[in-house]
């Protein structure tokens, strides 16, 4: 035999044991789940205003926010409406609807920008929170994060100035504190909504910007940027 046909016998038992491997499946990754769309997932845009969902909806799907800021809102049944969070690139909204015990909406979702969402029904959220531990594990994080900045804004409620609450607020905008570089420069946000998520009137939140401009503090001329010296207001006593 010669080296040529030995050659050729060599290569085609090569091919022969690569194609007997058995394939292997891609490795589960949270961040390509959340990024792309798929069974259970669709990609919703909407425009600065445009409603996610309202208070009383049914709860039949999670979104996550790939770009841009949600409003959430609640309503009393005396027609006083709170805005109790701004949620930002990363978080998930619409969360209440993997416990069967809330089959409804407790909040409305608006966009304040335009956004990009991943919507993900939740019979497909329940399946890859309960086969994908790497899934479980983002989640529950972000849920125990959460639960976390709720029992923060209590505490702020309950004994912090309005002065302070405004300050923290447009720090929590800014993502001081988060990991990574904060964004400095944060999307316009009317002094009404800053208002009603601090607890106080529009003219305080208007006094105490102005207060917070003079000192330097934050710059507004068509947008704001926070600097990290806003952090002595939080901290003084």
């Amino acid at each position: 035999m010669n080296s040529g046909a030995l050659t050729e016998e060599c290569t085609i038992a090569f091919v022969a044991i690569v194609s007997e491997k058995p394939h292997r499946k891609r490795a589960f990754q949270p961040a390509d789940f959340l990024a792309h769309t798929g069974l259970g997932r669709t990609i919703v845009d909407l425009k600065k205003h445009q409603t996610i969902f309202s208070q009383g909806d049914p709860s039949d799907c999670v979104f996550y926010i790939q770009e841009g800021r949600v409003k959430i809102t609640v309503l009393s049944n005396r027609g006083k409406e709170a805005t109790i969070a701004l949620l930002g690139i990363g978080s998930f909204l619409g969360e209440e609807c993997i416990a069967t015990v809330q089959p409804h909406r407790m909040a409305t979702a608006v966009a304040i920008m335009p956004v990009t969402l991943l919507r993900i029904e939740r019979k497909e959220m329940m399946r890859v929170l309960h086969e994908e531990k790497q899934m479980s594990e983002v989640f529950v994080a972000y849920l125990l994060a959460r639960n976390v900045r709720i029992q923060e804004d209590l505490v702020d409620q309950l004994f912090n100035s309005s002065e302070k609450r405004l300050a923290r607020a447009l720090l929590l905008l800014a993502q001081f504190g988060k990991d990574g570089t904060p964004e400095t420069v944060i999307p316009k946000i009317s002094q009404e909504i800053l208002a009603e998520m601090v607890g106080t009137t529009r003219s305080r939140v208007s006094f105490f910007m102005n207060r917070f401009r003079k000192l330097g503090f934050i710059e507004y001329n068509g947008k704001l940027s926070v600097h990290s010296s806003l952090l002595n207001v939080v901290l003084h006593d």
